[in-house]
């Protein structure tokens, strides 16, 4: 794509470089160069990206913004204005009213902001700006002197603006120290690749993506990208904002660089420029890269306009942990009363409110709900209010509400049991917070006189249950009882077969571990059901760990007493075959069911 575009802007010759510097008339004319830097720092780049030039009145919105930093918002307001001009960059005009400068972007504005750095002298004051820019670029940069010579001694109309501005008290600083600082910063040297890196970090919130080095707060950074969007292409802005829609900056050294916040950032080196001073190759090339690319700031993509990723009942995408037959039962009829909401993207306003409306509709229908934010990018402080005053309505309209948030999107760093508090639980996985919501559900519509089944005797397990009782009491004395304390490993993945687990009291966990170094839940299983049976019948070794979830305990048939039954009493071992069957049967037919609501995962 890049090469593309380089290809169908590289023929047209037209335009000039600037020459009232005599050293910008002396640049090789049809160097070009083409880059794009993505928020996480990796630079594509086509033609002369690393030739060195100048880097003009692109220097302006960064001393700008070292200026803000500096001085404060306000502080800066009361000399220069956020206006575009409708002018020449280099006039010689001020606001009739207030004496300030139109906007940071033209000539007086710039060196307006440099008079405001900070610093002991001179020559702090600009090693400051060379710092800040050096941050930005992700390496340390140098001026150009003989730019700078040619520069300071040309540089009359600039000096006539910094007598002007000090004359009307908008500067209260020597105007020649004013003036030879902005000439410095213009003659700073940088490549195209060093551009799109600043570029880039304007895109990503003021930190340098390469390096991680903070530049900018974030505050400012809006700022400073709000005046490159209205004032940065001089009298073509409105042209530019229409055709190509991202916050610019250009520079007669043949520079341009644009950005798309939260993304990208671009920069072109063609020294050729048109009647406005900016390069005819560099507005071409940038506005081909936003068609193509569809990179227009006004452009809504589908993920802009949902925040709803997936929402469904427990009933339709129940969790891990089996249910005993009763239970399930429940779950079945009144699942559709707890729902989880699967949140992505970037949450500002918008998309919050999209997702705020639709889950408060369900205010008073739902016993339990769960919010999944684990593919949620930023949280804006307004999304973020909108949520938590959602999360207080639901336990005021009687819902109880939990957060998948494992990195604290909304700032809930701790899990709280008390069902009244409306910040609610916390959890790292949704399995975990699906059956919390199944849990609520048991609680409250289990029909009266049925309690879960925690515990039973080895006679009533469904394996044994349905024998006759001779059958019952011989297959019995085949097992002995055994206890596993809580966390215990009872199987590892790999370990040969090591009999037929019944479980009669508590709950044991099979898990596996991850691509992404996290140990998953594969199942729960509780009272009333069985594990190892699938390496008893073909004799592979387990395929996950089991280890107890609670203290549990089981009857245990041995491996050898198992196979010694098909001699002994085959009609016995068919009999506890078919119910093995049946079981696996219903544990396969609950993993699907947990699977297929969750088939867009795949």
């Amino acid at each position: 794509m890049l090469d593309e575009v380089y290809a169908d802007c590289r023929d047209d010759t037209s335009g000039s470089p600037a020459d009232y510097i005599p050293e910008l008339a002396a640049v090789a004319p049809d160097s070009f160069g083409l880059c794009l830097a993505t928020a996480d720092g990796l630079v594509y780049a086509v033609g002369d990206t690393g030739i060195g030039f100048t880097i003009q009145s692109i220097s302006k919105p960064f001393t700008y913004a070292l200026a803000l930093a500096d001085r404060g918002l306000a502080g800066v307001a009361e000399h220069i204005d956020v206006e575009p001009s409708g002018e020449p960059f280099n006039e010689i005009s001020l606001e009739p009213e207030t004496q300030r400068p139109s906007n940071p972007m033209i000539n007086s504005g710039a060196i307006t902001a440099a008079s405001l750095i900070h610093g002991r002298d001179a020559a702090d004051k600009f090693e400051r700006v060379r710092r800040c820019y050096s941050r930005f670029a992700g390496r340390e940069l140098r001026m150009n002197r003989a730019v700078y010579e040619s520069e300071a001694r040309t540089g009359y109309r600039n000096r006539a603006i910094g007598y002007m501005l000090r004359s009307v008290g908008i500067i209260d600083v020597d105007p020649d120290d004013a003036v030879d600082r902005y000439f410095r910063q213009c003659s700073i040297e940088i490549t195209c690749a060093d551009l799109a890196l600043m570029a880039a970090t304007l895109a990503d919130n003021g930190v340098n993506p390469k390096t991680g080095e903070r530049a900018l707060s974030t505050a400012l950074t809006e700022r400073v990208l709000s005046v490159m969007t209205t004032c940065g292409m001089y009298n073509a802005a409105g042209d530019w904002v229409t055709t190509v829609g991202l916050p610019a900056k250009s520079g007669v050294g043949g520079g341009i660089i644009a950005v798309l916040p939260g993304q990208i950032g671009i920069s072109v080196y063609s020294p050729r420029l048109d009647g406005q001073g900016n390069s005819v190759r560099g507005v071409a090339a940038c506005r081909e890269l936003s068609r193509r690319l569809e990179l227009h700031f006004c452009h809504v993509t589908r993920s802009a306009r949902t925040a709803i990723r997936a929402d469904y009942s427990v009933a339709q995408v129940p969790s891990r942990s089996r249910r005993s037959p009763e239970d399930a039962e429940v779950l079945a009829a009144h699942g559709d009363r707890a729902r989880v909401y699967e949140l992505h993207g970037d949450l500002l306003f918008a998309g919050a409110e999209r997702a705020v409306r639709a889950i408060e509709s369900k205010v008073g229908a739902l016993d339990a709900l769960v919010i999944d934010l684990r593919r949620v990018g930023e949280v804006s402080a307004v999304a973020r209010g909108m949520l938590d005053a959602l999360q207080t309505e639901l336990v005021r309209g009687g819902s109880r509400v939990a957060l998948v948030d494992p990195e604290a999107r909304l700032g809930h760093e701790a899990s709280n049991l008390d069902p009244g508090d409306p910040r609610g639980r916390v959890f790292i996985d949704r399995d975990t917070a699906t059956e919390w919501c199944e849990d609520i559900v048991l609680d409250l519509h289990r029909p009266p006189g049925q309690r879960a089944c925690t515990s039973i005797g080895l006679d009533e397990h469904p394996l044994l249950a349905g024998l006759d009782h001779g059958d019952r009491t011989r297959l019995a004395a085949d097992f002995e009882p055994r206890t596993f304390a809580r966390g215990e490993l009872i199987a590892d993945k790999g370990d040969p077969r090591s009999g037929l687990y019944l479980i009669l009291d508590g709950r044991v966990r099979a898990t596996f571990s991850g691509t992404d170094g996290r140990v998953h839940r594969l199942l729960t299983l509780s009272a009333g059901m069985s594990f190892g049976e699938i390496p008893m019948l073909v004799g592979e070794p387990f395929m996950y760990e089991i280890s107890a979830e609670t203290t549990v305990r089981v009857a245990v048939m041995l491996p050898d007493v198992f196979d010694q039954l098909t001699e002994g009493h085959p009609r016995l071992k068919l009999a506890l075959l078919q119910r093995l069957a049946a079981g696996a049967y219903a544990q396969m037919a609950a993993t699907v069911r947990t699977l297929s609501g969750s088939a867009g995962n795949y």
